[in-house]
């Protein structure tokens, strides 16, 4: 069974840093891409950065110059760096994989993980 595997939330003041990481396990034949969205409480689900199937990065408006994501193919994996938070990037950050599996492309989520920003 195919699972995104979400770590490194918490709690951090505004102007810290988190950095989350996430792994796809399972019998996975092709990652096609992989990347964060976020929810906060009374929001839509958005996106905060992400690789595409042709390798490119999409990143929010929100948080570009502020996080990074990068990616360990070989492990499935990948992250976010997140610096100079803000109390506004406070929510629950999911990790989205649109993967291969047994010859049939799916999206699969993670549980999620939180992620505060407050002093």
């Amino acid at each position: 069974q195919v699972q995104l595997v979400e770590s490194g939330g918490g709690l951090v003041q505004p102007g810290g840093s988190l950095r989350l990481s996430c792994v796809a396990t399972g019998s996975i034949d092709t990652v096609n891409s992989m990347g964060w969205y976020r929810q906060a409480p009374g929001k839509q689900r958005e996106l905060v950065a992400a690789f595409t199937s042709r390798g490119r990065i999409n990143y929010a408006d929100s948080v570009k110059g502020r996080f990074t994501i990068s990616r360990n193919n070989a492990k499935d994996t990948v992250y976010l760096q997140m610096d100079s938070l803000k109390p506004e990037d406070t929510a629950v950050y999911y990790c989205y994989g649109d993967l291969v599996v047994a010859g049939w492309a799916g999206e699969y989520w993670g549980q999620g993980t939180q992620v505060t920003v407050s002093s």
